[in-house]
């Protein structure tokens, strides 16, 4: 069924109790073209397009709980493109592009909202570092500007500029095509859109082994749900990606934190923006529903933890608090913490593997949604043409043993 004004009313007719299931919940099949492994923004939307760009329809997105219930469900839904380096240019500015169509594109609401991203200075090196990528990005093409604290104060005006903070805001960095978009709304308009083109989502089929045959090739997967043989399996797994590869023999440059994040009760519109900043560890914009949803920083150590630090909350709280005084009265609603996948140089990996038709998408940090459709676009390709997509290209596994690195740590900081 495709949404619409006529399809609503419609619906309302008849008590709203005849809308269909949004995407089929098949039986696995013995052997698939192509199997995804993880069910979130990026694995979906690697499905679709591979069917809807690449024309391959006999695939299967295999998770092992419900769609969303990893990262995509548990981020603060930041979208921008103000990287640094160009490869990261790329691949971000094509994901802001996708976001900007993507409710057409799949005929659901994603709620993207292109609200403004607010990005703070406190700090001389703030200064150097922020003015550095606004004028990076605008070689580029990318909308960036710097704005001073007066100016950023217009943009946003709960903002305390107050020369007296510890860290006083010098001024920010605005990309005002930057904002936000609904988490749980992408992967179901994904989910949904795969599906109707043949594409099989099976949840709750834990994989527990990666196959090869005597050539060394990947030849499918073990599930909870059996046996599914296909000749290419792409792993897009957030934070376990490293345990999934270990059972092909793949050992990946990766570790994985908790990330922490917390919302507010809701409250009427307050916060026009997305704020960012790393050096005081917070970032904070506000829901459709009106929560305040606030971005902290990570554990100190690797763990696969999804609990809330409420160390780490109250330490990004005091940052909150001292940059939004009007926010002190507000009453926190609940705390948790996502498994983010981080590199040596805090940029993706994307590409091939040494295992023939084993393919990955990884290793995001905290910065895997804003990439969602991007980062699917481009993987799509390289998994249908067995060669990486030539925005995906630098992002390959080899570039750790040629020392191509692409340092985005200070683009990615806390607040990635």
């Amino acid at each position: 069924m495709r949404f619409s004004l006529f399809s609503l009313a419609r619906q309302a007719l008849g008590g709203h109790a005849r809308w269909p299931a949004q995407w089929r919940s098949p039986e696995p099949k013995a052997a698939y073209d192509a199997v995804i492994v993880g069910g979130g923004g990026h694995g979906l939307g690697t499905a679709y397009y591979l069917a809807k760009e690449h024309g391959l329809r006999n695939i299967a997105v295999v998770e092992k709980g419900w769609l969303g219930g990893g990262n995509t469900g548990r981020n603060t839904t930041i979208i921008r493109s103000n990287y640094l380096w160009e490869e990261s240019e790329a691949i971000y500015e094509l994901s802001v592009k996708l976001w900007e169509t993507l409710s057409d594109e799949l005929n659901y609401n994603v709620m993207y909202s292109p609200r403004g991203v607010m990005m703070l200075a406190h700090t001389i090196h703030d200064i150097q570092v922020f003015k550095r990528h606004v004028h990076a990005n605008r070689l580029a093409g990318i909308d960036n500007e710097w704005l001073t604290p007066e100016a950023a104060k217009d943009f946003c005006p709960p903002l305390n500029i107050s020369p007296k903070l510890r860290y006083p805001v010098l001024g920010a960095a605005l990309q005002r095509r930057g904002g936000t978009a609904r988490h749980d709304a992408v992967a179901w308009g994904y989910a949904r859109a795969a599906s109707a083109l043949g594409v099989d989502i099976i949840e709750n089929a834990e994989v527990t082994a990666i196959r090869r045959d005597a050539s060394g090739a990947v030849e499918g997967v073990e599930t909870t749900r059996g046996v599914i043989k296909a000749k290419k399996v792409g792993v897009v797994a957030a934070g376990h990606t490293s345990v999934l590869m270990g059972m092909a023999g793949v050992r990946m440059p990766l570790e994985s934190y908790p990330l922490q994040a917390l919302v507010s009760e809701p409250v009427k519109p307050v916060l026009p923006c997305v704020v960012m900043s790393n050096t005081v560890h917070a970032y904070v914009s506000q829901s459709d529903k009106g929560e305040l949803v606030i971005g902290a920083g990570t554990d100190v150590y690797t763990s696969y933890s999804q609990t809330g630090g409420l160390h780490v909350s109250a330490h990004t709280l005091d940052a909150i608090c001292d940059l939004f005084p009007t926010f002190r009265r507000m009453r926190m609603m609940r705390n948790w913490g996502g498994i983010v996948d981080v590199t040596p140089d805090r940029s993706p990996i994307i590409g091939l593997t040494p295992v023939p038709g084993l393919y990955v998408n990884c290793g995001w940090g905290t910065g895997g949604f804003k990439a969602t459709p991007g980062s699917a676009f481009v993987f799509a390709a390289t998994m249908a043409h067995g060669e990486p997509h030539p925005i995906a290209a630098p992002f390959s596994l080899e570039r750790f043993t040629t020392g191509r690195l692409i340092d985005e740590a200070a683009a990615a900081a806390v607040a990635h």
